[in-house]
């Protein structure tokens, strides 16, 4: 049996069994893979995950990837016991999970919601204790900092004994803090970006801008890759991929070439945002990351930002590429993202682009577009293809 321990939701009050059945059914949705039967309950302010003993290793390497989960417990699991019984099942805890024939520092701690034991917490560690050191020579006490913890819960039906407690990734259950859209390129910076909002509880749609014969099937390919990736953590992804190569033709035909990321940008954003209301998602999000390259500055922010009805969301705004790639490699996402395919923005990008660009002259330059654009947009949308992840 597993222990799941969660933190944030534990503050969550009256609400908090909301946060609690979103927690199980991502649970039991990541175990759905798993040979076997598999049971995840909630008792009394916890999680249980039971079932095959040989599939437990498998079932901690899936609930490794649930947000919302801060400890995953491993542990044995009694009927109601006597304090004789508590006792010897110590003694067996430590002979099966541990070399007793090497020095260990110790501490036991009992956690005592059955108030009708005959016993409180501190006897229970005192007692407990003394009966391990007199059973095995090489252990010795250490209250601070010990190598070994041993946890026993002695609850109104049932006794639990935890020594090993295997790091979750916290955040909040996906699907407690509504939908957004992630604008995915083929780049390391938006799929971390995806990441880091479906840990906040956000799950995800996608959209892809796929410029034929610009950019490759290959480039498709690792876009899908990278979905997949995502998923692995936000739960299912609809990527949305728009064929973009008409409207970025006419903009490299007419606008100025120092502007062309900024208002391929805002024809994005307003594609972006189309599917997003269709999709019932409440915002969009990018990778985008203050000053990193001229379409971030905060000013070419400001003026992308102007199409937008919804809240566009940058949860690397604050980042160095450095921590962006340190998430990346965290999350298996590296190796796909620096495949040498190159994305649509890429493959435009003018020799000196704009970096303080003025909205009233962008928007002068996007005029020239008005009596084809309307035409170009319509004829995106519709032949958007949408790819279940």
């Amino acid at each position: 049996m597993l222990l799941i321990k969660y933190s944030e939701i534990g503050v969550k009050g009256k609400n908090r069994y909301i946060f609690e059945d979103m927690l199980v059914r991502n649970i039991r949705s990541a175990l759905k893979e798993l040979e076997g039967e598999i049971e995840v309950r909630k008792a009394q302010g916890r999680i249980y995950v039971s079932g095959e003993e040989n599939e437990s290793e498998e079932a901690i390497s899936a609930l490794q990837k649930v947000f919302g989960i801060a400890w995953i417990c491993p542990l044995e699991h009694y009927g109601k016991l006597s304090f004789e019984e508590i006792k010897q099942a110590a003694i067996r805890h430590m002979e099966t999970n541990f070399s007793m024939d090497e020095p260990h520092t110790f501490k036991v701690h009992c956690r005592r919601a059955d108030k009708a034991f005959p016993m409180t917490s501190v006897e229970v560690n005192e007692q407990v204790g003394e009966v391990l050191l007199d059973q095995f020579p090489n252990l010795s006490v250490d209250v601070h900092e010990p190598e070994i913890l041993l946890n026993i819960e002695i609850r109104p039906y049932d006794v639990n004994f935890y020594s090993r407690q295997i790091e979750g990734l916290n955040g909040m259950p996906v699907g407690s803090s509504g939908k957004a859209m992630l604008l995915l390129s083929g780049g390391i910076d938006s799929p971390v970006a995806g990441y880091m909002v479906a840990k906040r509880g956000v799950s995800l749609d996608a959209i892809y801008f796929h410029a034929p014969p610009y950019t490759s099937e290959r480039a498709k390919q690792k876009v899908i890759t990278l979905a997949k990736i995502i998923s692995r953590y936000s739960g299912p992804i609809r990527l949305h991929v728009v064929n973009f190569t008409e409207i970025q033709m006419k903009i490299y035909e007419i606008c100025p070439h120092d502007e062309l990321t900024i208002i391929m940008r805002r024809f994005m954003m307003r594609i972006a945002e189309h599917f997003a209301k269709q999709e019932g998602c409440l915002g969009l999000v990018t990778g985008e990351s203050i000053g990193q390259v001229a379409s971030q500055t905060m000013q070419s922010m400001l003026v992308t930002n102007e199409v937008c009805t919804m809240p566009v969301y940058r949860p690397l705004c604050a980042f160095d590429k450095l921590d962006i790639v340190a998430i990346s490699e965290k999350i298996d996402a590296y190796e796909t993202s620096i495949l040498p395919y190159e994305d649509c923005c890429t493959i435009f990008v003018a020799k000196h682009p704009v970096t303080k660009p003025k909205l009233e002259k962008i928007q002068k330059s996007e005029h020239r577009l008005d009596s084809i654009m309307d035409e170009l947009m319509q004829r995106a949308l519709e032949t958007t293809e949408v790819i279940e992840i």
